[in-house]
């Protein structure tokens, strides 16, 4: 069985779980209590939105190269909200450590995973062109009608 024609589907499905999974985690938060909090829990409804969204339109087909950069989007800003939350952080939020437990570390993982199962997709994806394309021929040289080889 041919590997290659197996790989899209699986990491498509794989990053679609992966981003449910952020989804999921950022919706449990939210109903937990971040609801609560100013300009973050918005926040956290809206990334748990786009999750679900993306997660869903992944798994309808081979996206086009936007929707999956839409999806290492959402991964980003989920990360990088995470980050800024636990150094400077955000509209005046701030949380220390690996906490809420176990949801941050579970998000860090699924978003993590997200962008490296993009990256991998994204690389097969550029080799399986360049299989693709037609290998260039020299050209040929007739010597009944040109004294030089051509250069």
């Amino acid at each position: 069985m041919n590997t290659q024609r197996l790989l899209v589907p699986t990491l498509r499905s794989a990053t679609a779980a992966t981003l449910g999974a952020s989804g999921f985690i950022h919706a449990q938060l939210y109903i937990d209590g971040y609801r609560f909090v100013h300009i973050i829990g918005p926040l956290f409804l809206l990334q748990a939105s786009a999750a679900f969204a993306l997660a869903v339109l992944l798994l309808m087909g081979t996206p086009p190269l936007l929707l999956r950069a839409a999806a290492a989007g959402v991964a980003l800003g989920a990360l990088g909200g995470f980050t800024a939350s636990r150094t400077v952080g955000i509209f005046g939020f701030t949380e220390h450590g690996l906490q809420p437990a176990p949801q941050a570390v579970l998000s860090l993982v699924a978003e993590t995973g997200t962008l490296l199962l993009l990256a991998i997709w994204q690389v097969a994806e550029t080799r399986q062109h360049r299989a693709a394309r037609t290998p260039l021929r020299a050209p040929t040289w007739d010597r009944a009608t040109t004294r030089t080889p051509p250069n």
